[in-house]
């Protein structure tokens, strides 16, 4: 006998809604795991919450339409409706129009429940009483049922706040109203519904939505899959190249113009630059266009330029149309179609996006919109042909590649002459007849470096330029040099400083070896481009730009064994074509995928450390390090190795074989080719002991390692480390933090080289059961995942000899390669998660920090008889 069909089902088309639907089964809730809460804010016909509580393997669900208040004397009405899947507590999206509660959605709060008592009891009789641990919602609460008429067969509940700590009154304080935006992605829904029309409204869409496709119920073709429409999208970028590669390529012109967004969204067109400014109001005949293609939701991706005599672009009549208002005069060229008519197109095929792009456009050649054809010249000969054409150079797009927002090697640039833009940092006076200035200084952003001098530039300008720039930059003057280094006496005699504002385009006719450009001559300023993105563009060779990795399936069980255990193998010569050079350090296989979340390869990780070596290396000075080994990348067989053996890691150090007796020698990183060479074999994680080396018996720290139950909200991780380092504070312990990379925190004591092992994890120990007992509703001493339920784990079995903790600033080998990041106090309450920072982001992080987030770290401390006392614990003899 079939099962019967539930509410939930019923109502949802699963071929249209993005909703997921329901598993077959149910997972019984029980003692050994936390009961999850998710509050959704759905902006449907009728702005309402949708507060839903995790019992037996469902979501029980009311609607309040109001919102929770933290006032008890507001109790709020809660409709009861019908149970949705566990999975759907994750569920941010847009549903459909013609769906059942269409509309955006997004998580407002989320965390685990407390039922006080037994909460099928509870429930059944209509009073569950419970609290809430949430990221927003925290305390006592009570859901009551009510005999009040409700509308058909829906019951009526009241959702009340008990009287607690967490209670303010309603008329100092309103959370919903103080905090409406999504504790997932930042978006807002229902915000903005008196101004709708005027665009300001923010939606579910802020972050692309990942929707499920469940299999067609019918053998017709489903209906193109509608998706939320993101408020903002960053444009693919190309990759500077030195010649073209070998394969299939798609080459269109390199306009020399300004790369424009266009987003359309109700019926409303928005053109925005590539660094989010809206310049609808500087291109409205262009939005008009657009306009009356009668699109439905989407984005286009093109470039704004005017065209000379030649029917050439020219940069500087495009500035000169924006500074006189003719709009008329700029060309639309449109190369892409992210999104179109509400459907997703990025992960389609760069040529069926294009396809689809040329029909919407039409056959027109004139006007302002137009599409931009590809070239027909063979690969080899199309820089060449462009440069006959004096274009700039040229586009090329991998066959077959989908859309990114991001630099990427699918997409790349050749270019006819050597041009960039550079941050300008300083002119010279002039010279001669010369009126304004006579050279430019110019700079770009070198990581770790900040501004690094790239030369000057002293032609290229007209009397009306030379007056303008000279305008521009009489305002910025400073007297301090903006370099991160400064120059010789002979560098810098005469030069007028300015603050880094602005960025010049700049042709030059080559790089010397000390990064300095030569036969320059000035092109345009540029206001497209932030001065913090502009770095010295290193044109790459084809054989950088690979097609994508395929696992060789021909490999045999043995030579992937040599693999793991670290064996070279035989050279071939696909293996020495294809290996790249980093810090010294041949890098074999480095297109291999490592982390299928991110896309990330071998080859980034070996860059990441080697761009990070002055950060890292100071945190495995002399200490013995094991190794995490990944040779499949994250999702494959890991090795954890703590001693060298026959693993040939380049530039390795081995130790003394005397500080571990009877096992292989323990190693050291000590060099960025050691750190480049651990990654080359397959390492991701590097951890260290808690001394170094040169005295192994005393350890100089003590590591609290706090291990959440998964299903608590990061809050309760921000609290638990407040709460832990307070208690540091009473004992007179000056602590250190960092984020674990996964989804805990990690408390550092430095320690004078004074007490040994033992007694230092004994007083860890001893303090993580005095905090577990103040607080045993939110700790526990004791590991295993069953005494952690809704609780934190203080781990301190880290400080035993031989034990390990990840160091600062490894990665971690999980999805996204997240990072171990040092941070300071102050930053503590604005972390957003333990592994928001990432191989790919962390270099933004440390370019802006201003200083270390461990300053004053000294390994001074001793743990004293009156610190033993206080806990509660008899001193060791």
């Amino acid at each position: 006998m079939a099962k019967p069909v539930s509410e939930y089902t019923r109502k949802r088309n699963f071929d249209i809604t993005s909703e997921p639907p329901e598993t077959a089964g149910r997972a019984r809730s029980g003692k050994g795991k936390a009961l999850s809460f998710v509050i959704h804010k759905h902006d449907a016909r009728n702005l309402h919450y949708d507060f839903r509580l995790e019992l037996d393997g469902t979501l029980k669900s009311w609607a309040v339409p109001k919102g929770p208040s933290l006032d008890p004397k507001n109790k709020r009405l809660a409709v009861h409706v019908e149970d949705h899947p566990l999975g759907y507590g994750s569920f941010e999206g847009s549903i459909p129009e013609g769906q059942y509660g269409a509309g955006d959605v997004i998580v407002w709060d989320r965390g685990i429940w407390q039922p006080h008592g037994d909460p099928r009891e509870t429930y059944k009789a209509g009073k569950l009483k419970f609290t809430l641990i949430g990221e927003k919602l925290t305390g006592d609460w009570a859901l009551v049922r009510t005999h009040l008429p409700g509308s058909g067969d829906k019951e009526q509940w009241l959702l009340i706040k008990e009287k607690d700590e967490a209670v303010r009154s309603a008329d100092e304080y309103d959370i919903v109203a103080d905090k409406p935006e999504s504790v997932v992605s930042g978006a807002t829904v229902g915000e903005g519904r008196a101004s709708a029309k005027s665009g300001t409204r923010k939606t579910a869409a802020a972050a692309p939505v990942a929707e499920k496709k469940p299999a067609s119920k019918t053998t017709k073709k489903p209906a193109a899959k509608k998706t939320a429409i993101p408020q903002k999208l960053s444009p693919q970028l190309a990759t500077l190249m030195d010649t073209p590669p070998e394969g299939e390529w798609l080459y269109e012109i390199k306009f020399d113009g300004y790369r424009i967004m266009t987003r359309i969204l109700d019926g409303e067109v928005r053109l925005i630059t590539r660094n989010g400014h809206d310049w609808t109001e500087r291109l409205p005949l262009q939005a008009k266009a657009i306009s009356e293609l009668n699109l439905g939701d989407g984005w286009l991706d093109g470039e704004m330029v005017v065209l000379n005599d030649a029917g050439l672009p020219d940069f500087q009549a495009l500035q000169n149309a924006f500074d006189i208002g003719r709009s008329k005069d700029i060309v639309y060229y449109l190369f892409d179609v992210p999104f179109l008519n509400g459907e997703d197109l990025r992960e389609k095929p760069v040529e069926d996006r294009r396809a689809a792009l040329k029909k919407l456009l039409g056959k027109q050649k004139k006007g302002l919109l137009r599409f931009s054809d590809a070239f027909s010249a063979g690969h080899r000969d199309i820089i060449e042909s462009a440069c006959l054409l004096s274009l700039e150079g040229v586009i090329g797009k991998r066959a077959g590649s989908v859309y990114q927002s991001r630099r990427s090697p699918d997409w790349i640039k050749l270019k006819c002459k050597l041009r960039q833009e550079f941050v300008i940092v300083g002119f010279t006076k002039p010279q001669g007849t010369r009126s304004g200035f006579g050279a430019l200084l110019l700079a770009v952003n070198e990581e770790g470096a900040g501004l690094v001098y790239a030369g000057r530039v002293g032609t290229g300008f007209n009397q009306k330029t030379l007056a303008e720039l000279f305008e521009k930059m009489q305002p910025l003057e400073q007297d301090a040099s903006p370099l991160g280094k400064k120059l010789t006496s002979a560098q810098g005699r005469g030069v007028h400083w300015i603050k880094p504002t602005l960025v010049g385009e700049v042709e030059f006719g080559e790089w010397t070896r000390e990064g300095i450009v030569r036969h320059s001559a000035f092109i345009a300023l540029r206001s497209d481009k932030p001065a913090s993105e502009v770095v010295h563009e290193y044109p790459k060779t084809p054989k950088d730009i690979k097609a994508p990795f395929k696992p060789n399936a021909s490999k045999t069980s043995a030579s992937k064994t040599d693999e793991l255990a670290g064996k070279p193998k035989a050279a071939s010569k696909r293996d020495s074509k294809d290996k790249i050079e980093v810090a010294g350090v041949l890098i074999s296989h480095p297109e291999r995928v490592i982390d299928k979340k991110s896309g990330l390869h071998k080859i980034d990780l070996a860059h990441f450390y080697e761009s990070i070596s002055d950060w890292i290396l100071p945190h495995l000075d002399h200490r013995a390090v094991a190794l995490l080994r990944c040779p499949e990348g994250v999702e494959g067989e890991q090795f954890f190795q703590k001693h060298a053996e026959r693993l040939a890691i380049p530039n390795i150090k081995q130790l003394d074989p005397k500080l571990d007796p009877g096992h292989a020698r323990l190693m050291e990183i000590d060099s960025v080719q050691a750190l480049v060479g651990a990654a080359q074999m397959g390492t991701i994680e590097l951890h260290t002991w808690g001394s170094t080396y040169d005295k192994i018996e005393l350890p100089d720290h003590f590591v609290l390692d706090l291990d959440p139950d998964p299903a608590l909200p990061w809050r309760s991780m921000i609290e638990a480390t407040q709460i832990t380092l307070s208690v540091l504070d009473e004992l007179g312990l000056d602590a250190y933090i960092k984020t674990s990379g996964g989804k805990g925190m990690h408390i550092i004591v430095p320690l004078a080289r004074k007490a040994d092992w033992d007694t230092v994890k004994a007083f860890a120990k001893a303090l993580a059961q005095f905090i577990a007992e103040q607080l045993p509703e939110r700790f526990t001493a004791t590991s295993g995942p069953k005494n952690r339920v809704s609780k934190i784990f203080i781990d301190y079995l880290r400080n035993t000899r031989g034990a390990s903790t990840v160091a600062a600033y490894s990665a971690r080998a999980r999805p996204g390669l997240p990072v171990s990041v040092p941070v300071s106090r102050d930053e503590l309450a604005s972390l957003k998660s333990s592994d928001q920072w990432n191989i790919a982001n962390l270099q933004k992080r440390l370019r802006k920090l201003k200083a270390d987030p461990w300053a004053g770290y000294k390994n001074t401390q001793r743990i004293t008889r009156p610190m033993w006392k206080r806990l509660g614990v008899k001193a060791p003899t």
